[in-house]
């Protein structure tokens, strides 16, 4: 049976451009916060494309790519051309003389004709207009999302740095993905918009661009039925809303060119295929793994190294840093 939020989540990633559907189940699994070889979250995703593509909302290629289908498309564009030929109308009776409770009347009477949904026409603008609806539907964010989920953040990342890179779009509320036991910073979040039309912002302008020399991933990430959401209040973590949180070792400073990580507090029973597919969860193909041990004992100390092919695929592996792996949370930290 397909999985409603996960379908959503669908949608909303596939709005704007196609995707191969292998990026598009790891984008979506780290939304929602499972790990990207769960065997169950695979088949809900997967029942779920599925079930989309019955519908006739997205079609997927013999090459794995996934996108929305043309008449979706199509779809929404009448809409939007209808909704903005009503609002000449309206403009029109205006000028001509109609009172309020006339066209009040009139557009009792077109609402009773059609139940398609209203969609504005306006291009997303980082201020919200006197009296708009919070979740009004948008060019770009077509269900009227407003909270975004951010990856592949800086670790010297802050509420404070976080608003100036989103302006104009404005965010109300953000909270850090931490782990629970140790506090440690994963490197994500998720944070409230104050309109749709800022979300839409976020996510156009914004995905993909660099803050602190980290390209940002951001994605609508509606709340799952029964989470608290937006918080009661302003949720940030450690000195000045920093992310890394109060007691919790942040990573050191990237060397330049870095192709090489520490990776601490690891399971005994490590090997190196477990640590291999544990960094291939997010792309990063591993070189070479040197673990460390005792030198009078020779016992393994439950730390080593980890080199990659490059720099882009050692930033994708530090992301994982706080990360579970076999039961606990692995540090990793940048090194020479």
């Amino acid at each position: 049976m397909a999985d409603n939020d996960i379908c959503n989540k669908i949608l909303a990633a596939l709005s704007d451009s196609s995707t191969n559907v292998k990026k598009l189940r790891k984008q979506i699994l780290l939304q929602l916060q499972t790990d990207s070889d769960d065997k169950v979250a695979k088949k809900k995703f997967k029942k779920s494309v599925q079930a989309l593509e019955s519908e006739g909302k997205v079609s997927l290629g013999e090459d794995g790519e996934i996108k929305l289908n043309d008449e979706s498309k199509k779809d929404k564009k009448k809409k939007e051309k209808k909704k903005k030929k009503e609002k000449k109308k309206r403009k029109k009776s205006i000028d001509d003389g109609d009172d309020t409770e006339t066209l009040e009347k009139k557009q009792k009477v077109e609402d009773l004709d059609t139940d398609e949904p209203q969609v504005e026409e306006e291009e997303p603008e980082g201020n919200d207009e006197a009296g708009e609806e919070k979740n009004a539907p948008c060019p770009g964010n077509p269900s009227g999302y407003t909270r975004l989920f951010l990856g592949n953040l800086p670790f010297a990342v802050d509420e404070h740095s976080l608003r100036d890179f989103l302006a104009p779009a404005v965010m109300t509320h953000v909270k850090w993905i931490t782990d629970k036991e140790t506090g440690k910073f994963y490197g994500s979040a998720f944070i409230e918009m104050k309109t749709s039309k800022c979300g839409a912002i976020a996510v156009k302008e914004k995905n993909t661009q660099k803050l602190m020399g980290r390209p940002i991933r951001i994605n609508f990430a509606p709340a799952r039925e029964g989470d608290q959401w937006p918080p009661k209040a302003k949720e940030v973590t450690g000195n000045g809303g920093q992310a890394g949180g109060t007691g919790v070792k942040a990573m050191s400073e990237k060397p330049e060119n870095c192709v090489k990580l520490f990776v601490g507090n690891l399971s005994f029973d490590i090997d190196d295929d477990t640590i291999i597919k544990f960094f291939a969860n997010v792309d990063a193909e591993v070189k070479a793994v040197r673990w460390l041990h005792h030198r009078d004992s020779g016992d393994f100390k439950g730390c080593g190294y980890v080199e990659f092919w490059n720099t882009e695929a050692c930033e994708k592996g530090a992301t994982l840093n706080g990360k579970t792996l076999m039961g606990r949370p692995i540090r990793i930290d940048w090194t020479d």
